[in-house]
Parts: structure tokens; C-alpha cells; sequence
């Protein structure tokens, strides 16, 4: 009952490293995003803010089909880079990456744009009259680094757990971009599936759960610290 099967295993160790993937290369450019929401000005603010948290509300195929358009195999920018970088998304477990990274994308930029928008912007006018006037986000960062921290665990647990558009965008190919999500919709469709989808669907639950206890201690342990400064 307990014992995972060969594909079972397979498709935990490709939803870990897509997961994985797709928090590691959409950490930096959330850092960025949530940077800019929490402290710049700058025309086009709301629509930009809009922009990002849009697959919140979108249905997931609707994001998808907007991957497949537009990084398709046949699609200009995405014949583009294959053509010319060698680079498909499409129907490939990076493409599954990149659909998980667009999905988690705006539970990352919302942790770290309230962790951001905390820190009393006092601190970065001090930095500022010491001589640091280009450089008050290393003064910021580092103060934000729990929202950070959760920011990167919601989108790593958005992406594990990722169905919709990953399904439209990669489709289900057992060993290439068959994730847990995948291989649980797939075992509900054959006769005798039951099992395995009960197996897959625990392992989901309890890295899902871990990932959201987790982000609950490291926001409890950064305020518990942060308390002793006032």
C-alpha cells in the first residue's frame, strides 16, 4: 500500500526538481518586482501590479494556452530561441518549470512586497545621509529576508501542486513533465489507479503542508527577533 512504484517515484523526483527550478529562477526577478511595487514610483504602476498577480485570478489552462502561443514550437519567440539558442519550453520539463514559476510568481512578489513594505523607510533615509543613496536596497534586503524566505517556500508549494497550466502547455509525458499533479489525474483515468493516486496524493499533502509550516516559523522566528530591536 505504502511502497511507491517506479513511475511513482519518478514523477516526485520530476515535480521536486521542477519545483525547485522554477523557485530558484523566478527568486531573483521577485526580488526585483517586489522592490519596485514596495518603493519606487513609476508610470504604469497599477497596470504593472496588475500584470503580476493576473495568473492569481486567470484560469490556469488560460495561462497555459498564453505559454503555448507564445514559447510554442511553432511560435515566433519560441522558434526564435529554439533556432537560435537551442532553447524549448514546450513540451519539455523547463517548460513545466516556467508554467510553475508564472503561477507561483505572484504569492512570491505579495510576501516579499509586505516584507518590504514593514521596514520603516527611516533606515534607508539614514543609509541615504551616510553616503548610501543608490545603494538603500542593501540596506532594505536584508531586513526583508524572512518575507524573502517565504515568498520562495509559497511559490516552491504553488509550483509542486501546479495542474492546469502545466498539463496545457507540456502536456503529460511520463518521465518528461508528468508531475505528482499529472500522474494523479492520470491514475484516476485507468482501472486499478486508485491506489497509486492515493499514494501520490499523500506525498503531496505532507511536502505541501511542510512547505506552510515552515514559512509560518520562519515569519514567527523573524518577528520574535525583530521585537527584540524595538
Amino acid at each position: 500500500m505504502f511502497e511507491l512504484s517506479a513511475d511513482e517515484w519518478t514523477a516526485v523526483r520530476l515535480s521536486l526538481r521542477i519545483a525547485l527550478a522554477a523557485t530558484a529562477f523566478s527568486l531573483p526577478v521577485g526580488v526585483l518586482a517586489a522592490y519596485a511595487l514596495a518603493r519606487w514610483r513609476f508610470p504604469g504602476k497599477f497596470l504593472f501590479d496588475g500584470l503580476i498577480h493576473l495568473p492569481l485570478v486567470l484560469p490556469p489552462v488560460v495561462t497555459g494556452y498564453i505559454l503555448l502561443i507564445l514559447l510554442g514550437r511553432r511560435a515566433p519567440l519560441g522558434a526564435f530561441l529554439a533556432d537560435h539558442f537551442g532553447i524549448v519550453f514546450s513540451f519539455r520539463w523547463t517548460g513545466a518549470a516556467l508554467a510553475c514559476g508564472v503561477m507561483g510568481f505572484p504569492l512570491m512578489v505579495r510576501a516579499m512586497r509586505l516584507s518590504i513594505e514593514a521596514i520603516d523607510r527611516r533606515l534607508e533615509d539614514a543609509a541615504g545621509t551616510l553616503g548610501a543613496n543608490g545603494l538603500c536596497a542593501l540596506v532594505t534586503l536584508p531586513l526583508a529576508l524572512p518575507g524573502v524566505v517565504v515568498g520562495a517556500i509559497l511559490c516552491f508549494a504553488k509550483a509542486l501542486g501546479e495542474f492546469g497550466a502545466t498539463i496545457t502547455f507540456v502536456s503529460n509525458i511520463p518521465g518528461e513533465t508528468q508531475t505528482i499533479s499529472a500522474a494523479i489525474y492520470t491514475y484516476t483515468q485507468v482501472p486499478g489507479g486508485d491506489a497509486k493516486a492515493w499514494r501520490l496524493t499523500a506525498i503531496a499533502i505532507v511536502i505541501a503542508l511542510g512547505a506552510l509550516i515552515l514559512s509560518e516559523i520562519v515569519q514567527r522566528t523573524a518577528h520574535r527577533r525583530l521585537a527584540q530591536f524595538e
